[in-house]
């Protein structure tokens, strides 16, 4: 087991051009100095890597700032404190923060929040299902897209993080149809079969467009947009008038090196009257009250189920990130950095 005061931590080093590659990163260790006053030690149990992360790479202006090279990338995680100097958080606490790529983090105890464990749950959903990537679902489906009863809805990246999330809580806010895309007949299949997802189809099948015509013949009301691409062209052609879109990611396009062509028909969201906004989830904390309570009794009654990949070891963050990238998850990619001996 790792040492209590020796933290393993992934940075930066190169900023990709195209597809990351393992060469864009280092693994390093870092000791960790005795605690200051106010200051906590956290073992952190997972960690998240998130499509997201690939913007940060690059050294542009976001919504976030651009990760630093050389420095120690950054991420939600969830752990348990291991030393304490600070009367708001105890050793044993579960807390979940923003300091992950790394198994052992030791900042102010402002930087943490304490949550409760919850019986039969994974300390790994405060990452996914009871985290930022059920609420971008929740805050995008009802409040950015406006999800009437009786809509008919299509996701795209169906059956990641966030599109799992969507169709599930479209179904249970009644939602007429529910469509989802994903990458291989695998995930199709788990998407109607586990989801809840009316009809599914694998984009690699053919063309995204008529595959959707196929699967909504009387069109969509709302787009849940995680993909960008063809995927937002077939929307924008399925769409009935006043359709809305929650414009969530573009996956498709991040590691592109060339522009991406725009979409052929864009000239329907004039014709059609439609809506299409983006969103990111940092501008609505303050509904997470509201979603925690809600998603708490769904999975209390196991009316939202929920899958994870978890790849093992610190040192392998990079390699999920990168399978994350390629699409080799279902459900929430998260990295469990093992245990840590508790300072003593």
């Amino acid at each position: 087991m790792a040492s209590s005061t020796v933290s393993t931590q992934v940075q930066l080093v190169n900023r990709p051009v195209g597809w990351p590659t393992a060469a864009d990163f280092r693994t390093v260790t870092v000791d960790l100095p005795d605690l200051a006053p106010g200051q906590v030690r956290v073992a952190n149990e997972f960690v998240s890597v998130d499509p997201y992360m690939r913007g940060r790479m690059n050294d542009v202006k976001s919504y976030v700032p651009p990760f630093a090279l050389g420095e120690t990338m950054t991420g939600g995680a969830v752990g348990r404190v291991v030393a304490s100097a600070s009367d708001a958080l105890a050793v044993g606490d579960v807390v979940t923060h923003a300091y992950g790529w790394r198994d052992l983090v030791q900042e102010d105890a402002a930087g943490f929040q304490a949550v409760p464990e919850i019986p039969g749950v994974p300390l790994s959903a405060y990452l996914g299902v009871l985290g930022m990537t059920a609420l971008t679902a929740y805050v995008g489906l009802l409040e950015i897209a406006g999800l009437k009863e009786g809509d008919t809805v299509f996701v795209s990246g169906a059956a990641g993080a966030v599109g799992s999330m969507v169709g599930q809580i479209a179904r249970l806010k009644g939602a007429k149809r529910v469509i989802g895309s994903a990458g291989s007949a695998e995930k199709v299949a788990l998407l109607t079969g586990k989801y809840g997802f009316d009809a599914a189809f694998n984009y690699k099948d053919g063309s995204v467009r008529d595959q959707l015509a196929a699967a909504a013949p009387d069109g969509i009301d709302v787009y849940f947009d995680n993909v960008g691409g063809d995927h937002l062209e077939a929307a924008l052609a399925s769409f009935k008038d006043g359709g809305r879109a929650a414009m969530c990611g573009a996956i498709s396009l991040y590691n592109s090196t060339d522009a991406p062509a725009g979409p052929n028909n864009l000239s329907n969201i004039v014709t059609r009257g439609l809506t299409l906004r983006g969103f990111t989830v940092g501008n609505f904390w303050d509904r997470l009250p509201a979603f925690s309570a809600e998603m708490a009794g769904w999975l209390a009654s196991g009316e939202i189920v929920f899958d994870e990949t978890v790849v093992d070891g610190v040192e392998n963050t990079v390699d999920a990130f990168l399978g994350l990238m390629r699409g080799e998850n279902t459900g929430k990619m998260v990295v469990r950095t093992g245990d840590l001996v508790p300072a003593l």
